[in-house]
């Protein structure tokens, strides 16, 4: 635990067979997922990590029947009004990254409220990926690098790295440096694509619902045993 990473991001994935290993509705798993957030955070916080994301609903989340839409987004309205007290308490500032147009007034009205009442804490930064998707976000990076050319403010052969970095949704974040993934499943879907790059991928077989601190734990002493190169050789990076 003495190299903790200083961004974690956390693919959530399993709720629904969750609930169907247990003849529940994949509504009782993303009521369960909802509890193992809380959990998560908390743990996140007390072990000492710097930036947590978490994907909490993709771009491609809203192709889902609309009763489980609508129950995604009370049980996110029920988290945000629930847990002002803690994250204030904990020091903890909230943060969201995707397209949040999208989701109903109903959440965004909540949400923007807490977002603007932890402004100031400064223990961890929590981000929420809400109707997000990397190829989405590289393509609103692209857009907003397009308009500073036509305007003037950016010559298209003078872009680099930086310049997409910066338009980027992600770009108050650094660069995740642990992606999890829970559920057994070994893809990234469509998650912080360009952001990754050089992360160090989890996979474990534990759903979402049933993960905790041991569980976080786990992956946070896998990471401290690999040694990462950038490309290059551990010498050259040392």
């Amino acid at each position: 635990m003495n190299q903790l990473p200083e961004h974690v991001a956390i693919i959530m994935d399993g709720n629904g067979r969750w609930a169907a290993a247990r003849g529940g509705a994949r509504s009782d798993g993303h009521r369960e997922g909802a509890e193992a957030v809380r959990r998560v955070v908390r743990a996140a916080r007390e072990i000492g990590i710097p930036y947590l994301t978490l994907y909490a609903f993709s771009a491609q989340n809203w192709e889902r029947p609309a009763t489980e839409v609508a129950e995604l987004m009370r049980l996110l309205v029920r988290f945000v009004l629930q847990e002002r007290a803690e994250l204030n308490a904990r020091g903890i500032r909230l943060t969201t990254i995707g397209d949040e147009t999208r989701l109903p007034g109903f959440v965004r009205g909540p949400l923007t409220a807490l977002v603007e009442a932890t402004r100031a804490n400064r223990g961890m930064t929590l981000c929420l990926a809400l109707s997000y998707g990397g190829r989405e976000s590289i393509v609103r990076a692209v857009q907003r690098l397009a308009r500073a050319a036509v305007d003037g403010r950016v010559q298209p052969e003078a872009i680099a790295e930086s310049h997409v970095a910066q338009a980027l949704d992600t770009r108050a974040l650094p660069p995740p440096d642990l992606v999890i993934r829970t559920s057994g499943e070994q893809r990234l879907s469509n998650f912080l694509l360009w952001e990754a790059a050089y992360a160090e991928l989890y996979f474990t077989d534990v759903m979402w619902p049933d993960f905790g601190r041991q569980h976080l734990e786990a992956a946070l002493a896998a990471y401290a045993r690999r040694e990462r190169r950038f490309g290059g050789v551990a010498e050259s990076v040392a």
